[in-house]
C-alpha cells in the first residue's frame, strides 16, 4: 500500500458518521437543510476536477458516503463558467464547453439524496478566468464584461497568467451579476447549501506581478464610486481605501444571503476563509464579521498546516472572536503524502481530533487525496491505482457497517 493509499485509509477510518436528511425528496422550491444540520458537519471538498461523466459524479458522491461524510461540497463554478444548465454563464471548458449530455449539479443532487448526504454547491467567487490565454467564448465575462475586472493606477488590466483574474466586486452592476448567477443555483436545484470560495480578492502572486506595488481596482468607475460615498481618493488615505475594498466583499456576501433568503430560505451558506485572520483582512476578507453578523452560517477554515498545535492555534482566535455562527475546521490531508506513513496517520488522526474537540465539525481537502479521480484503463500504474482503491475500499467497510440504519 502507497503511503498516499495509507493516509486515505486513515482519514476514512476515523470519520464520525452523522448522516442527516441531506437532500430529501423535495422540489427545488423548497427548504433544504437548516443551519443546525452543519453542527456535525463531517464535509469534503470535491473540486471541478474530479468529475467528466455522469458515472464520475455517481461514484463520487458514492464514495463520500460510504466514507462516512455526511456533508460533499461539489464544486459547479470555477471561473465564469458553469458545471451545471445555466442561462448566465457558458459551459466549463473542462466540459468541452458546451453541454456534455448530463448536467452535473443535477446528478449530484439526485445521487446525494440517494445516500442521504447533505449536496452544496460549490463556488469560486470572485475568479473569472485563470490561464495565459483569453476564452474562445465570446460570452465569456473575460470576454463580454472586460469593464467589470481589474485595473490598475496606469489603466492596465491585470494580466492573463497561471493564476485567476478577477472580477471586481466594488462596482454594484458586478455584485448584482453575482448575486443571479447564484440565484439561478438555489432556485433551480435542491442544494441543501451554497458555498463561497475565493470570496475575496485573489491577490496573490501571479495576480499582483509587480511585488506588491499594483493597486487594484483603480479603473475610473471605481474610484468615482469612492469618490462619492468616502471624499476621498484612494491615496489620501491608504487604510480608508482598503477598509472600503473589504466592505464591498462584505457587501457581496451580505446580497448573496439576501437573495437565498427569499429564493431558498432554509438553505445554508458557508464560506472557505482564510484561517488566519490578519491575513485574511489583508485580502479584504472579513470573515470573523461575517460569522457574527450572521451573513453566513458558517465559516469552514482554511487551515492548512503540517502540524497539530499549529492548526489548534489558528482555530483559537475564531472561537474567541465568534458570537453567532458556526466554524469548521478544514484540513488540507494531501500536504502529508510525503511524510513517513506513520507521522502523516498521526498528525491527521490528531488534526481531525481537534477539529471534533474544538467545534464538533472538520472539513477535508480534498476528494482526490482519498479517492482516485476517474478510473482508467488496467495496465502499469492502473494495476497500482487499482489496489489503491481496492485497499481503501477495505478499510472502509467498518465505517460502512457502522453507517447502517
Amino acid at each position: 500500500m502507497s503511503r498516499f493509499a495509507a493516509i486515505g485509509v486513515f482519514v476514512c477510518t476515523l470519520i464520525l458518521v452523522v448522516i442527516p436528511a441531506g437532500c430529501a425528496k423535495r422540489s427545488a422550491h423548497e427548504p433544504a437543510a437548516a443551519p443546525s444540520a452543519l453542527a456535525e458537519a463531517r464535509a469534503i471538498w470535491v473540486t471541478r476536477f474530479e468529475y467528466r461523466t455522469a458515472d464520475d459524479v455517481r461514484r463520487i458522491i458514492r464514495n463520500c458516503a460510504d466514507a462516512g461524510f455526511n456533508v460533499v461540497i461539489f464544486q459547479v463554478r470555477g471561473n465564469g463558467t458553469a458545471f451545471y444548465r445555466s442561462r448566465l454563464e457558458p459551459w466549463a471548458v473542462e466540459l468541452g464547453g458546451r453541454d456534455p449530455g448530463f448536467d452535473p449539479l443535477a446528478v449530484a443532487c439526485d445521487e446525494a439524496r440517494a445516500r442521504r448526504v447533505q449536496l452544496h454547491a460549490w463556488v469560486n467567487v470572485m475568479p473569472a478566468w485563470r490561464g495565459t490565454q483569453p476564452p474562445v467564448d465570446e460570452r465569456q465575462l473575460y470576454n463580454r464584461k472586460p469593464e467589470w475586472f481589474w485595473y490598475d493606477q496606469e489603466g492596465k488590466r491585470q494580466a492573463l497568467s497561471s493564476f485567476y483574474v478577477s472580477l471586481n466586486p466594488c462596482l454594484p452592476e458586478v455584485r448584482q451579476y453575482l448575486v443571479e448567477v447564484f440565484r439561478e443555483i438555489v432556485a433551480e436545484y435542491p442544494v441543501d447549501g451554497l458555498h463561497l470560495d475565493y470570496i475575496r480578492f485573489p491577490s496573490e502572486p501571479p495576480a499582483s506581478p509587480r511585488g506588491g506595488k499594483t493597486d487594484y481596482p483603480r479603473d475610473a468607475v471605481t474610484l468615482a464610486i469612492y469618490k462619492a460615498e468616502t471624499g476621498r481618493a484612494p491615496d489620501d488615505d491608504v487604510a480608508a481605501w482598503k477598509l472600503w475594498r473589504t466592505e464591498c466583499v462584505t457587501r457581496t456576501v451580505a446580497d448573496i444571503r439576501a437573495m437565498m433568503r427569499q429564493v431558498r430560505p432554509a438553505a445554508v451558506l458557508t464560506a472557505a476563509v482564510i484561517s488566519v485572520r490578519e491575513n485574511g483582512l489583508n485580502r479584504h476578507q472579513d470573515a470573523v464579521r461575517w460569522v457574527n453578523d450572521d451573513l453566513v452560517d458558517a465559516a469552514i477554515l482554511m487551515n492548512y498546516t503540517d502540524d497539530p498545535a499549529e492548526f489548534d492555534r489558528r482555530i483559537d482566535p475564531w472561537l474567541l472572536a465568534r458570537q453567532r455562527g458556526l466554524v469548521i475546521p478544514g484540513l488540507n490531508v494531501g500536504r502529508h503524502a510525503n511524510k513517513p506513513a506513520e507521522e502523516a496517520h498521526a498528525a491527521i488522526r490528531r488534526m481531525m481530533d481537534i477539529g471534533v474537540e474544538r467545534t464538533g465539525t472538520f472539513a477535508v481537502f480534498s476528494y482526490s487525496a482519498l479517492f482516485d479521480r476517474q478510473e482508467r484503463t488496467e495496465g502499469g500504474d492502473a494495476d497500482r491505482d487499482a489496489q489503491t482503491r481496492a485497499a481503501r475500499r477495505e478499510a472502509l467497510l467498518p465505517v460502512r457497517r457502522s453507517a447502517a440504519p
